[in-house]
């Protein structure tokens, strides 16, 4: 089984991104998405638990939603109305191939990078 991990650093305040909240998506073959779980990022700006396990883990499309909007405006940024970036997801496959998977996200409030880690 393939492992997945995250970590959110915001570059606005050059600083980890310490209670983001993240979902995580499996996409079904009809297109609909089928939420497998939710978690919030620590002061580290990772997450503490596996994001999938032997019982949720299958090979195909998967989506991290991350929502930086919420977490700017908890950190008190004077954002736009109606701001530019509110939710951002991430959309990829995995395979059955035993890997470790590490997407990690680069985020200020008008925009963001995202790559596979290692």
């Amino acid at each position: 089984m393939p492992s997945l991990s995250t970590h959110v650093l915001d570059l606005y305040h050059g600083t980890p991104a310490q209670n983001v909240q993240i979902d995580l998506y499996f996409q079904q073959e009809d297109e609909s998405k089928q939420l497998i779980k939710t978690v919030i990022t620590n002061a580290d700006g990772r997450i503490d638990e596996q994001l999938v396990t032997n019982e949720t883990w299958k090979p195909g499309t998967y989506e991290l939603v991350f929502y930086v909007e919420q977490y700017f405006k908890e950190k008190s940024v004077q954002l736009p109305t109606p701001n530019f970036l509110t939710t951002i997801p991430i959309r990829f496959n995995m395979t059955d191939t035993p890997s470790h998977y590490h997407i990690p996200l680069l985020v200020t409030p008008w925009g963001y990078q995202v790559y596979r880690g290692s």
